[in-house]
């Protein structure tokens, strides 16, 4: 007894070392929604929005954070995808004589390589997934065509466990993968995404926002996915005061923007705007589920403060956002469906470049003034189940944004992503699948537009085994 005793406790410790060297060794990871982008103010990109200190959705990008893989990885290729792994929401395991609730600690992740050829051209610090904003803004910017390409970055290895305490069961969750973005972008190094804990129903922590329907990720092979549908993983403090067949949050989440400066960069000194973000961002969510099927709704408001510390005037502009989602599960099928609109809230999705840009007024004390750049999207995938051992996914998602005068000609105007792909489990925790992906970048005014074909395959390796506690 002793001997297991001692096995069990050397196995925690080992864990606990491991955990240790990698959060001490390596700073912390971007998210799927930050790709370091500049600031808000003179800047042309994305706020960091962390993952771990958010800088971001994915979570978008952000240190908070975004991935196909946070679609939950399903055991067969029929399996249904949109949950996670990283759930800590195991039933709580009891000793048979007492009847007492015993804690838990469980390891799991997979191995994954990706491999294929892109026909077309994209920036080379994207160059295993699809994003209609990385796509060429003109003739030639990255190269020529014919790319191929390997990569292990979605490889993912997390914890998740519960302990009982005074107050109720604790449930925690600590995950990172390999996909590196912001100044890391194009690398293969090491980036939290989920690190958060729960009791009852308050949650701490970074993971996903709660504007996100995460069950409307498809099982698709791309790693970033459908770029019209919300996707950010951010800091935040959650409330969920309804966690029934429907549940109701609140949140308040690490706010964060990009601004594009447009054609006024080079006429006006921009070097004393500065952007600010004075309050939190404020979200809420309501979830009605029925059977395997549900419909959700979600919202989002936002501050974000423009000073001029030269003349010591501040501009605040509010943005917001509305997000409508639903699974139907029919047969062995779901149809996943979602459409989003709003104002500056492009960092929450999963690829739009800026939420401010530049607008003329007639006031002659403030000529120019930003405005939040209104946004709207939609995303459509079917999952379908050949039987339980292969299964397609297919489906659409475009995005438009309504720019501004401003912007330059080959500012970022509309996005489409469409994919399908055949995918087989021969057997649990082992997937492989091919997958034809399409994308299409057109600019704001100039009549430029770039295509791009991808044709992928991945090989996956999971595994998800307790540690400690009861199996």
């Amino acid at each position: 007894m002793r001997s297991k005793i001692w096995c069990v406790e050397r196995k925690v410790r080992v864990a606990m070392c491991l955990m240790a060297l990698l959060l001490f060794e390596h700073p912390p990871a971007r998210s799927q929604a930050y790709d370091g982008q500049k600031p808000i103010a003179p800047a042309q990109s994305k706020q960091l929005r962390a993952e771990s200190t958010v800088s971001p959705s994915a979570g978008p990008e952000s240190v908070v954070d975004k991935t196909h893989s946070d679609a939950r990885p399903p055991e067969t290729a029929a399996g249904p995808a949109g949950g996670s792994t990283a759930d800590a929401s195991a039933a709580p395991q009891t000793t048979p004589d007492n009847g007492r609730v015993n804690g838990y600690l469980d390891v799991y992740g997979f191995v994954e390589l990706d491999l294929g050829y892109n026909f077309r051209t994209i920036d080379p610090n994207w160059f295993d997934v699809m994003r209609a904003s990385k796509l060429p803004a003109f003739s030639g910017e990255f190269g020529k065509n014919g790319n191929t390409f390997f990569s292990v970055r979605p490889s993912r290895f997390g914890t998740k466990g519960m302990y009982p305490t005074p107050w109720g069961d604790m449930t925690f969750v600590f995950e990172f993968d390999m996909f590196g973005v912001g100044v890391n972008a194009g690398q293969t190094t090491i980036r939290p995404r989920k690190f958060y804990g729960e009791i009852g129903h308050v949650l701490a922590g970074q993971t996903n926002t709660n504007f996100m329907d995460i069950d409307v990720f498809p099982n698709v092979l791309d790693y970033w996915g459908p770029g019209g549908m919300v996707f950010i993983r951010q800091p935040q403090l959650r409330w969920t005061p309804i966690n029934e067949n429907t549940i109701l949050a609140f949140a308040i989440e690490q706010p964060g923007a990009s601004a594009d400066a447009g054609t006024i960069a080079d006429r006006i000194d921009l070097s004393n705007i500065k952007g600010r973000f004075q309050w939190p961002d404020l979200t809420g969510s309501v979830k009605h589920s029925w059977g395997k099927s549900y419909i959700r709704g979600a919202g989002v408001v936002r501050s974000i403060k423009i000073d001029n510390l030269a003349t010591n005037n501040t501009q605040s502009i509010v943005g917001w956002g509305v997000n409508a989602s639903s699974n139907v599960a029919f047969y062995k099928d779901v149809l996943r469906l979602q459409f989003v609109y709003g104002e500056g809230i492009e960092n929450y999705m999963n690829d739009a470049p800026i939420d401010v840009a530049p607008q003329e007024t007639s006031n002659p004390a403030m000529p120019i003034k930003g405005r939040p750049v209104p946004m709207h999207s939609f995303t459509a995938y079917l999952d379908h189940n050949w039987s339980d051992k292969w299964s397609t996914a297919i489906g659409y998602s475009p995005l438009w944004m309504s720019n501004t005068a401003l912007q330059t000609p080959e500012a970022f105007h509309h996005g489409q992503y469409a994919s399908v792909n055949l995918l087989c489990s021969p057997f649990k925790n082992f997937m492989t699948g091919g997958e034809f992906q399409y994308g299409r970048r057109t600019n704001m005014s100039n009549g430029f537009h770039a295509n791009d074909y991808k044709a992928q395959f991945s090989f996956k390796y999971s595994w998800d085994f307790r540690i400690l506690g009861r199996p």
